[in-house]
C-alpha cells in the first residue's frame, strides 16, 4: 500500500496515534523507551575524515538541524542552519542568538550544558549567555531561545548561499536562497516585535535586535522549494500556535515510534547507545521533500502533484548495501516510494540517479547500484513503483550510460571498449589520460568500475529473468561475468589491464595514486579482491577451491601494511578502521567479514563481527569508524547487532552473525514479530553452538527474507569456544537454488 500521504500539520498527530496503538500491543506489556538510548555524537570527531553531526530531526524529513562547529572537540559554535540542503553537503539559512556589538558572533560552548536528542537540542552560549532550545517538525522548526536579563536580544540571520531576506510586518522575516539551479524559501515569525534591523553583505546577512524585555524569545518557521506562499502554508500547517513543548513531544513520539521497531533485551547500556544511536541515524535519509500533495523536482525544474510522497538525497554506492534492505525490511511502504521516486526521476531527467541530491543528479563514486536495490526490493514485496519504467532506465543505463566514475550522462570511448572487452581498460603508471571525459581527480578506476558493473548486470539479469525478458537475462548473465576477465591467477589479485589486453604489473597494496583511484576506489586491492558478491562460488573458483579462499580471507585480516599507518591514510584516508588489509570504516568491506558463512568456518565470522563491534562502534566521540554517509555505515551496525545481515543485496536470504543481545524482537510492518533469541546468553559467548528456526534444527547460518517477515524465532545457542562442526553452506545452495538456475 501506499505510504499515508496528509498534511504537515496532521503528520504529527498520524506518529501520535500510530504510537499510541503500537505501545498497547507489545507483547511484553513493559514500557520500552529506545529513544533515551541514543546519543547523537557518537562519532562526533572522525578518525580522518568526516565526523557524524548531532543532527535533530523528525524520521526522514527535511528539516535537519544540528550546531555548527568543526566537531565535537571544537568549542566555539558559529551558527545554527535552519535546515541541510543534503547529508553533510550544504545548508540553508543560518541564525545565530547574541547579544553587544558585534556583526560576526560566535560563541564558546560546554559539554556539561549541551544536551543532544534527535528530536530536541539546547545549548548554553557562553559568550552571550544565552541559551538556545530547538525542536523540529517535518517542513518547519522551532527555536525557543532565553537571552540574560538587561541585554537586548539580537539574532544574526545569515544567507548559506546566495539569495536574500526581508522583514514581513513588524515580527516575520521572508528568505530565498539559489543553488545548484534550484531555490528554498523560508518564512519566520518571532514571538516579538523587531525593534531595528540592519542588512550586510548584499541582503546575505539581517541583523535584528528586539527589546531588552524579550528574555524569551520564540522563532517558528517553515521552508518550501516551492514558493514563499507555500512555506507560509506548511508553516501554519504546523506550528500554528506556538507551543514549543507540544512540538517538542510529538517529535519525541515520532522517534519512539520509529526506534521501537526493534526491541532489545539484555546486553550492556554501551551497546544499547551504540545500537539505538545507529538506528537513529538510518532515518536521516532519505527525506520526503512533499508539500500539500506537491513537490519541486529539479530533475525536470517542475512542480508535481503526487498523491506518493517524493524522497531525495540518496548516496547508493554507500546505501546500497545495508541501508535500504534495512529499510526493505523494516519500513517497505517507504521504502516503495523511495524506490519510486528514482523512477520519477528518471522520468523528469532520462537517467536513473546515483547520487539523487536536493538539487538534482550529484554524479559521485561508480556503479549503477540502484539496479541492485530495484531487484532487492522486487524479490522483498517492494512493488508499489512502475516496474517496467524502472526497468526501461536500468537497461538504459547499463547499455547508454557512462561507467566513468564522478560522471553521469551518455557513454564514452572507454564504455564502448568495455562492452566490447568485457573490462574497463586502465593506464599504465604515468601514461597520460586519452579520454577528455575522466575526472581528473577521480581517474578511471578500471578495477572497481569493472567489478561494480558485474554484479550491476547480474542484478539486472535477474530481474530480466523475473519478468520474463529471456533475451535481456542471458546478455546481463554473462557480463555479470565480466570480473573474471581482470582476475590475474598468478598474482591473486584483481588487476588492471591496458586496452591491449595486457596485464599491468602493480602493487594491488599501494599502487593508484591517491585513493587508489587509477584502478580501485578509495581502498587497495586487498578490498576490491572481494567485490563479488553475487557470484561467491566463481570467486572461489578462481582462487583455487573453497579452503584457498577461506586462508585468502584469513590473510585478509592478518596481512601487514608495509608502511606506516600515517603513510597510508595520506594516500588511503578512506581506509579506517584498519585490521590488517580489512578497512571496517568504507562501505565496500561491509559484506567481507560475513564471507566465512560461504567456507566451511562459520565460526570465524562469528569471531570477526563481535570483534569489528567491539572495536570499531563504542559508545563514544571516537564510536563511528569512517564516514557514516547518513545511515550507510550504521545500518551495517544494526544489523550485526541484531545477528543477521544480506551479505548479497538482491538475494532474499540474510546470512547469520553473532547477535550481541540476549533477544532482539522486530516488530514487522505486517503485525508479525521476529526474534532472535539466545540461550547460554553472555557477552563472552560469541560462538553459535545450535541453531533453531521456528522450533526446527537449522544446520547453517542462513534464513530467508520470508522467514522474518512471516514472523517467528530463530533461537542460537552460545558459547564461549566456537562449534566447528555447526553451519554447512549447503543450506545456503538450497535457498538460493531457485533464483541462481
Amino acid at each position: 500500500m501506499n505510504q499515508l500521504n496528509v498534511k504537515s500539520g496532521q503528520f504529527l498527530i498520524v506518529l501520535m496515534i500510530l504510537f499510541s496503538v503500537f505501545s498497547c500491543t507489545k507483547q511484553t506489556g513493559e514500557h520500552f523507551d529506545p529513544v533515551k538510548y541514543v546519543d547523537p555524537n557518537i562519532g562526533g570527531v572522525g578518525h580522518i575524515l568526516q565526523p557524524t553531526r548531532p543532527t535533530v530531526q523528525l524520521p526522514n524529513q527535511p528539516i535537519r538541524m544540528y550546531p555548527n562547529r568543526e566537531d565535537y572537540l571544537d568549542d566555539q559554535i558559529t551558527s545554527f542552519p535552519l535546515s541541510m540542503i543534503s547529508h553533510r553537503n550544504g545548508q540553508l539559512f543560518r541564525l545565530m542568538p547574541f547579544t553587544g556589538e558585534t556583526t560576526n558572533p560566535v560563541s564558546e560552548w560546554g559539554k556539561q550544558n549541551e544536551t543532544a536528542t534527535p528530536y530536541y537540542y539546547s545549548v548554553w552560549l557562553m559568550d552571550y549567555n544565552t541559551t538556545l532550545e530547538f525542536v523540529p517538525g517535518a517542513k518547519a522548526g522551532f527555536f525557543r531561545i532565553k537571552f540574560p536579563d538587561s541585554e537586548i536580544a539580537k539574532i544574526n540571520y545569515t544567507i548559506a548561499n546566495n539569495g536574500t531576506f526581508k522583514l514581513e510586518g513588524g515580527n516575520a522575516v521572508s528568505g530565498v536562497e539559489s543553488f545548484n539551479g534550484m531555490s528554498a524559501f523560508v518564512y519566520g515569525e518571532f514571538n516579538a516585535k523587531i525593534n531595528s534591523s540592519e542588512t550586510l553583505e548584499d541582503g546575505k546577512q539581517l541583523v535584528l535586535a528586539f527589546s531588552e524585555n524579550n528574555q524569551s524569545l520564540n522563532f517558528k518557521y517553515a521552508i518550501s522549494y516551492i514558493s514563499l506562499e507555500q512555506a507560509k502554508k506548511n508553516l501554519q500547517n504546523e506550528i500554528a500556535a506556538w507551543d514549543f513543548d507540544k512540538l517538542k513531544e510529538n517529535a519525541r513520539l515520532a522517534w519512539a515510534e520509529s526506534l521501537s521497531q526493534i526491541e532489545v533485551e539484555g546486553g550492556t547500556e554501551a551497546q544499547k547507545r551504540t545500537f539505538y544511536t545507529a538506528f537513529y541515524r538510518t532515518y536521516e535519509r532519505m527525506v520526503n521533500i512533499t508539500e500539500d500533495g506537491k513537490y519541486y523536482s529539479n530533475y525536470d525544474g517542475k512542480v508535481h502533484e503526487d498523491e506518493q510522497a517524493f524522497y531525495i538525497d540518496d548516496w547508493i554506492w554507500d546505501t546500497y548495501l545495508a541501508h535500504h534492505p534495512l529499510r526493505a525490511l523494516l519500513d517497505p511502504d517507504i521504502e516503495n516510494d523511495m524506490m519510486s521516486s528514482y523512477v520519477r526521476m528518471y522520468e523528469q531527467s532520462g537517467w536513473l540517479p546515483q547520487f539523487c541530491l536536493l538539487w538534482g543528479e550529484n554524479p559521485c563514486m561508480n556503479g549503477f547500484h540502484s539496479t541492485v536495490s530495484f531487484l532487492d526490493g522486487f524479490r522483498k514485496n517492494v512493488l508499489d513503483f512502475d516496474l517496467e519504467k524502472a526497468y526501461e532506465g536500468m537497461k538504459k543505463n547499463a547499455l547508454e550510460g557512462t561507467m566513468l566514475p564522478w560522471r553521469n550522462g551518455a557513454a564514452c570511448s572507454l564504455d564502448t571498449f568495455y562492452h566490447e572487452n568485457g573490462y574497463y581498460p586502465a593506464l599504465h603508471p604515468d601514461e597520460e589520460e586519452t579520454e577528455p571525459m575522466v575526472h581528473s581527480f577521480e581517474k578511471r578506476q578500471a578495477v572497481a568500475v569493472t567489478l561494480g558493473h558485474s554484479y550491476d548486470d547480474w542484478a539486472l539479469g535477474q530481474l530480466a529473468k523475473e519478468l520474463g525478458k529471456e533475451d535481456d537475462y542471458r546478455l546481463f548473465s554473462e557480463k555479470a561475468n565480466n570480473y573474471k576477465n581482470l582476475y590475474w591467477e598468478e598474482k591473486g589479485f584483481f588487476m588492471p589491464k591496458d586496452a591491449s589486453g595486457k596485464w599491468i604489473d602493480i602493487d594491488p597494496k599501494w599502487a593508484g595514486g591517491m585513493g587508489g583511484r587509477d584502478y580501485y576506489d578509495e581502498n587497495n586491492g586487498w578490498t576490491y579482491l572481494w567485490q563479488v558478491q553475487h557470484d561467491v562460488d566463481g570467486l572461489m573458483n578462481l582462487m583455487g577451491g573453497r579452503e584457498i579462499f577461506e586462508a585468502r580471507l584469513d590473510q585478509l585480516f592478518r596481512e601487514d601494511l608495509g608502511r606506516s599507518k600515517y603513510a597510508n591514510w595520506a594516500k588511503f584516508p578512506d581506509f579506517t578502521g584498519i585490521v590488517g588489509q580489512f578497512s571496517m570504516g568504507n562501505e565496500p568491506s561491509f559484506h567481507i567479514p560475513y564471507l566465512y558463512n560461504f567456507t566451511d568456518s562459520p565460526w570465524k565470522t562469528q569471531k570477526k563481527i563481535r570483534m569489528l563491534l567491539n572495536a570499531w562502534y563504542p559508545d563514544n566521540i571516537f564510536g563511528i569508524p569512517g564516514d557514516e554517509d547518513g545511515g550507510g555505515m550504521t545500518a551495517f551496525v544494526v544489523f550485526s547487532f541484531m545477528g543477521f545481515y544480506p551479505v548479497v543485496p538482491g538475494l532474499p536470504i540474510y546470512t547469520i552473525g553473532s547477535p550481541v543481545f540476549e533477544k532482539v524482537t522486530i516488530h514487522l510492518d505486517n503485525g508479525n514479530d521476529f526474534k532472535v533469541v539466545t540461550e547460554n546468553y553472555a557477552e563472552n559467548h560469541i560462538y553459535i553452538q545450535k541453531a533453531w528456526l521456528n522450533g526446527k534444527p537449522l544446520e547453517g547460518p542462513w534464513i530467508t527474507h520470508d522467514d522474518v517477515v512471516n514472523g517467528g524465532e530463530l533461537k542460537l545457542e552460545m558459547g564461549q569456544k566456537p562449534n566447528k562442526e555447526w553451519g554447512s553452506i549447503e543450506l545456503f545452495n538450497q535457498l538460493t537454488s531457485s533464483y541462481l538456475k
